[in-house]
């Protein structure tokens, strides 16, 4: 008689802030600091198609992966805007 399968695990309370592709990323027409001082929302519209993640709110840091990937920006964002942006 076969099992039911377990339910997935359920999600961290810290959601994931990675895109999946780096393929068709519109930030990429500008320099990365163009996107300091932006709302988090026109960042997020801006990096669409983009690898990217959150690595810091309001002094709160999140767990991120030591690999490089050079497309992918890692912003850090205080009171609803990005205040700084960095590569890898």
């Amino acid at each position: 008689m076969n099992e039911p399968l377990a339910p997935p695990p359920a999600e961290s309370h810290v959601e994931s802030h990675a895109a999946n592709s780096g393929a068709g990323c519109a930030a990429d027409k500008q320099d990365d600091n163009a996107l300091v001082g932006k709302s988090e929302q026109e960042a997020t519209a801006l990096l669409s198609g983009c690898v990217w993640r959150i690595g810091e709110r309001d002094g709160e840091q999140f767990a991120g992966t030591m690999d490089y990937i050079e497309a992918r920006r890692t912003l850090g964002i205080a009171a609803g805007k990005v205040t700084w942006v960095r590569r890898g």
